[in-house]
């Protein structure tokens, strides 16, 4: 069909040789534009790196030049001390206190929070609804906020007014102010710290659990294999890779504590609840001493940087490779 100018209608779209429509030109054009990886990376990558730089790269090359001066945070950095705020870092009587305390979150996460974590996703893998409100129920205090997570748990601990005297009371038992005794408050943050964060564990468990075929599953209980035989043998080895991974996160969220201790115990009492964090928190920035506190910063960061690259090199590539 054609119009008396022997020109096709407005409303005929062209076709190609092997008459399919012709797209339009400006569809070929975003095509080609947008089709090739480096437009990608000329449109993503400078807004990625920009930020990067601006919110990491650059507070870290301003912390490493902080540790080498004496500095209260006002006017410029004039007096330099070179290696001498690494040297009160190290020699200060409670930043060894700090560091055990920080390996001993470690340890208590890798040694009670996951595993706690690993059991209940066993137990909690099939779908039903009672097992969807147990799951919701132990994930929501990880969705809660670390500060309000503390000071909820404060309240609990309180040696006057707090649900632990209360059950005490009921029981007959006298309970000590356990926030405010040097033996009792470490014990009592890790209880606070396993709470709150095993149902994060727990949901990359069974979300790798059920992962696995459950052909693989039916296979083995057709052959008699126990249940306790499926567990060790088949589900354990066959989620390896969420299990590296969650020991992971406990172990840098461990070294990173913060949230949770200022609220909760503030460090004391006597400074004997600090991690390396609350430490920096409490001598460094509270008390204006920010080049203390950029040497605390730094050595925390070359462990955390070594402990990743140690982890990566000889825990997660085996699984990977």
């Amino acid at each position: 069909m054609t119009t008396q100018a022997g020109r096709p209608p407005l409303h005929v779209r062209p076709t190609t040789r092997s008459g399919s429509p012709a797209a339009p030109r400006g569809d070929k054009l975003k095509r080609r534009f947008f089709s090739r990886p480096s437009v990608a990376l000329v449109l993503f990558v400078p807004v990625t790196v920009g930020l990067f730089t601006l919110l990491v790269v650059m507070p870290m090359v301003d912390a490493v030049s902080f540790s080498f001066y004496n500095w209260n945070g006002f006017g410029p950095m004039t007096k330099f001390v070179g290696l001498d705020n690494y040297e009160d870092v190290v020699t200060h009587r409670h930043f060894s206190k700090a560091v055990r305390n920080s390996f001993l979150v470690v340890a208590v996460s890798l040694l009670v929070q996951l595993p706690l974590a690993l059991w209940a996703a066993l137990a909690l893998v099939e779908n039903n609804w009672g097992v969807n409100v147990l799951r919701t129920l132990f994930f929501l205090p990880y969705m809660l906020a670390e500060v309000a997570a503390g000071l909820m748990w404060r309240f609990v601990y309180d040696g006057n007014y707090g649900l632990v005297p209360a059950i005490g009371d009921t029981l007959g038992v006298t309970f000590p102010f356990v926030l405010g005794d040097k033996f009792w408050v470490m014990p009592a943050i890790m209880l606070v710290i396993v709470w709150k964060y095993f149902g994060f564990h727990m949901m990359i468990y069974i979300a790798a659990l059920q992962s696995i075929p459950r052909e693989i599953i039916e296979a083995a209980r057709l052959d008699g294999v126990s249940r306790w035989q499926i567990t060790r043998h088949i589900r354990i080895p066959m989620i390896r890779s969420a299990i590296l991974i969650t020991v992971f996160f406990a172990i840098i969220g461990a070294m990173q504590l913060f949230d949770l201790i200022i609220p909760l115990s503030g460090g004391g009492p006597s400074h004997s609840s600090h991690t390396i964090v609350s430490f920096l928190y409490q001598f460094g920035i509270t008390r204006m001493k920010l080049g203390f506190g950029g040497a605390v910063s730094v050595i925390l960061f070359v462990v955390c940087v070594a402990i990743t690259i140690g982890y990566r090199r000889y825990l997660m590539s085996r699984e990977w490779n």
